[in-house]
């Protein structure tokens, strides 16, 4: 059992980063995963657990977050009849498919090529928020065929590999398809359903390896970040639900998209070794 002095400091962070996550998903409508990885992995590595393996744990326990999240979204966002489950259907066996190869893939990955990984995505995230504009179109409708079947697997692997739900791909994917954007959102919840699952069920099957270890991990899940950052996340969107609807959240998403980067590119830089 953990001594209290060391619980501590881990549960007041962990706070700290339910707290900031549930209050910019509420303003931005950003998923908390982008957030949280970076957040889990340089709190855990300050408070020393230094563990091969760290990523992973940051990556599941992320996942295992948004299971939550994504569920209540969905649930709120059907009752507005926003999903789009012709969508979900269509590419949720491929986006199933995709997140099983991802957990397979990061289980056996460094730290080091994690950390890279999450960089190169996030700052491809971050440029598009900061520069992409709606009007910008692929197509008149969702790919099907050949098209489906590559784009499906790839945006649940690549979501496993960044710790991130259905909303950071999907949404930009979607909205270039000319899917209206409040539809996107509520259907790009249930991908997050979707690679969340089977992806948290994956990590936890995963033995963990390596001392020192952040207390509580089953798997490769946290289980006191996973049940702290949901509950703060409970508290703390609403919040941001109000902020959005007092101020104008455009300006705001431009300077989240650039803190975006600086964390991506935080993460490269590590990786490289600098």
């Amino acid at each position: 059992m953990p001594e209290l002095s060391e619980l501590v400091p881990m549960l007041v962070l962990i706070l700290v980063i339910g707290a900031l996550a549930g209050v910019i998903a509420g303003l931005l409508g950003v998923g908390g995963g982008i957030v949280l990885v970076p957040a889990f992995f340089f709190a855990f590595e300050g408070l020393g657990y230094g563990t091969e393996g760290l990523m992973q744990i940051c990556l599941a326990t992320s996942l295992a977050t948004i299971v939550v999240t994504s569920v209540r979204s969905v649930l709120g966002h059907n009752k507005k009849g926003a999903v789009d489950w012709e969508i979900l259907r269509a590419w949720g066996p491929g986006i199933a498919i995709g997140a099983a190869l991802g957990v397979v893939a990061a289980s056996g990955l460094r730290n080091e090529i994690l950390m890279g990984i999450f960089g190169i995505l996030g700052l491809a995230v971050g440029i598009y928020m900061a520069f992409g504009r709606s009007d910008w179109r692929l197509g008149d409708k969702m790919p099907g065929g050949v098209g489906r079947a590559v784009a499906s697997p790839s945006l649940g692997f690549l979501s496993v590999l960044m710790g991130i739900g259905g909303g950071s791909f999907g949404v930009p994917m979607m909205t270039l398809y000319n899917q209206p954007i409040h539809r996107a959102v509520a259907t790009a919840a249930g991908f997050g359903v979707i690679i969340a699952v089977p992806s948290v069920i994956g990590f936890l099957l995963i033995s963990g390896e390596g001392a020192n270890r952040p207390p509580f991990t089953i798997g490769q899940v946290n289980l006191v970040a996973f049940s702290v950052v949901v509950a703060m996340t409970l508290i703390t969107t609403p919040w941001g639900v109000k902020l959005a609807h007092a101020m104008d959240p455009k300006p705001l998403k431009r300077v989240f998209a650039v803190f975006i980067m600086v964390m991506a590119a935080n993460m490269l830089r590590r990786a490289l070794g600098f």
